[in-house]
């Protein structure tokens, strides 16, 4: 009950930003779109506090961040290499793009900043511990205003209906099955943690706000580590991938970029793939960014 609870929250606050966003004031809206990018790095200062306190209790941190490393790898190529198969198995891999080393220390840059926020988070967390001043921090409200934000943004995001067709929807089909597969064969390595809990992270797509928090409060704090660390090296494997070989393979790079593809890996998709695959970002990115809270919410409910 308290996981269908939590889930029906998370839903019901990004379809009342979809749905409602075209009656809020444009100024109101302006406001969001300028907030969303620092909201984030809020909520990532809230989870790594909320980490810090939970990470006391775990006795082998280290073995978190080689699980999530090691899981973000394997999604992140499964996720390629399926999307491959699949343009492969109808005949379609164009060539695109070129590569600009300017935009990709841009993008590295950003990255940095939210690992930045989260060693933020960790520092407040451990001076606040030492001076003895007790803070108890719940990030769930500020996912809930999060999850809305969201809902803002995809309302007014330049979707077209014309490129809903079966050739553009391989991308994150490609990225859905690639990203299991990568779950399974992780499996392989990672004995210490359970297929289904695997395949539960697998789903998070990169959206890294998310998912570490929904994993902790549906499963464990060990769980949610993974998961945010997981989702965010992630993304920085796709970028890799996005500018070593997206210019020859574009789809297979952007189905890497999984749910980042719409927003944070959207300027890379531009420059190292082309225009003419920014329909595929865009479709894939908002299907997959819809998609994560839902899969991983219900799996990790299970």
């Amino acid at each position: 009950m308290q996981a269908f609870i939590l889930i029906s929250q998370l839903l019901l606050c990004l379809a009342a930003g979809y749905f409602f966003a075209k009656k809020i004031a444009s100024s109101l809206i302006k406001l969001s779109f300028k907030v969303l990018p620092y909201f984030s790095y809020l909520l990532l200062i809230g989870i790594s506090m909320e980490f810090t306190h939970a990470l006391e209790n775990i006795h082998d941190s280290s073995q978190i961040l080689s699980s999530a490393t090691a899981l973000a790898f394997f999604t992140t190529i499964g996720s390629f290499l399926c999307c491959f198969a699949l343009y492969k198995f109808i005949g379609i891999q164009p060539v695109s793009g070129k590569i600009s080393l300017t935009l990709l220390f841009k993008s590295f840059i950003s990255i940095s900043y939210a690992c930045i926020a989260l060693a933020v988070g960790f520092l407040l967390a451990k001076v606040l511990e030492n001076i003895g001043i007790p803070i108890q921090v719940n990030t769930w409200y500020l996912l809930l205003v999060f999850m809305f934000l969201i809902g803002l943004d995809l309302a007014f995001s330049p979707l077209d209906r014309s490129w809903l067709n079966f050739k553009i929807l391989l991308v994150p089909i490609g990225c859905i099955i690639g990203s299991i597969i990568g779950a399974l064969l992780c499996s392989i390595f990672l004995k210490q943690l359970q297929l289904k809990d695997l395949i539960m992270l697998s789903q998070g797509y990169g959206f890294y706000s998310m998912s570490g928090i929904v994993v902790s409060e549906l499963k464990n704090p060990a769980l949610g580590s993974i998961a945010l660390i997981n989702d965010l090296f992630r993304e920085i494997f796709a970028i890799i991938l996005m500018y070593c070989i997206g210019w020859r393979y574009p789809r297979s790079a952007i189905a890497s970029a999984a749910a980042t593809a719409m927003d944070v890996s959207l300027p890379m998709v531009k420059q190292a793939c082309g225009n003419d695959f920014i329909p595929h970002a865009m479709v894939s990115g908002f299907i997959l960014s819809i998609l994560a809270p839902i899969a991983v919410s219900v799996l990790a409910a299970l």
